[in-house]
């Protein structure tokens, strides 16, 4: 008999949201919120800071006390607010970082002070060249700082640092990253999206991820591993669905991450324009009833 489900942690891009617009589906929101009716705690897990990822959770009905991890496990809140951990990169490793990235691609660093210029990059141009729809998204929270390494000048730090650009530059720089005296004072997640030649690093302290959030969380409240259940699409979910009893990956998530989901004996759930998530609650549910 399988275990019973207390907690299901769930992606938003590439899982929650279709391929196109940003509007999650009804048939998704309703089995959010009956997942939660029926008392299994629902965690949202993403690499959008909270700010970005709130407005479309509106529409979902979750209750103002669901956990929202945010920018990759650097920030837990509650979807009202309400502060439980954050993760910082230290502004001397934050420094350091914008030199060696600089030739690889758009960088950005994530404060997290609910303020505008949360994000500051470099040139809003290169960035708009390469993630326009991200830009327009997040316009009017992003400051442009040259050189970046003055965005530190204050002593704030960051979450969160980010670097994107082509598939083969990001692989090089994932590379160069291992390789420096900078691989020790940081953790590297990675997303791709090979129909775009897109790869987004996300750059984190060591050990900082959305399964290290959520085994915290867990532990917190005492659900061990064979009752959670994690739903994901690409790299930056692997430790998260690592993390659960059950792991499902979406039918549309990163083509090595599926054959690897298959290597591991977990579940292929259907793709995120079917509504997959709403399928794998409902399935869920379905199965506590019995």
């Amino acid at each position: 008999m399988a275990a019973v489900v207390k907690m299901i942690a769930v992606d938003i891009d590439g899982t929650l949201l279709p391929s196109a617009g940003a509007a999650i589906s009804r048939r998704n929101c309703a089995a959010l919120e009956e997942a939660q009716a029926a008392g299994i705690e629902i965690v949202i897990a993403t690499g959008r800071r909270q700010a970005f990822a709130t407005p479309l959770l509106a529409p979902v009905g979750l209750r103002p006390e669901t956990v929202m991890i945010t920018s990759n496990g650097a920030v837990t809140r509650t979807l009202a607010g309400e502060a439980i951990h954050r993760d910082f990169l230290p502004v001397e490793t934050a420094r350091a970082l914008a030199p060696v990235l600089r030739s690889f691609g758009t960088t950005v660093f994530t404060f997290d002070h609910g303020e505008a210029g949360e994000l500051v990059l470099e040139s809003l141009e290169q960035a708009h060249a390469r993630i326009a729809l991200w830009v327009e998204a997040n316009r009017g929270s992003i400051r442009e700082v040259r050189p970046l390494e003055r965005a530190f000048d204050g002593g704030e730090a960051p979450v969160q640092g980010m670097v994107c650009g082509s598939m083969d530059a990001m692989g090089r720089a994932e590379a160069c990253l291992a390789a420096s005296e900078l691989a020790g004072q940081i953790e590297v997640h990675r997303t791709e999206y090979p129909a775009r030649d897109l790869t987004i690093l996300d750059i984190l302290p060591p050990g900082c991820s959305k399964g290290a959030a959520l085994r915290r969380l867990a532990d917190g409240r005492g659900i061990r591993r064979e009752h959670i259940v994690a739903i994901g699409d690409n790299w930056n979910d692997l430790e998260m669905l690592e993390t659960a009893g059950q792991a499902v990956v979406v039918a549309n998530g990163a083509p090595d991450l599926v054959v690897l989901a298959r290597q591991r004996g977990w579940e292929i759930g259907p793709g995120n324009d079917e509504d997959g998530v709403a399928q794998i609650v409902e399935s869920v549910l379905a199965e506590s009833r019995v």
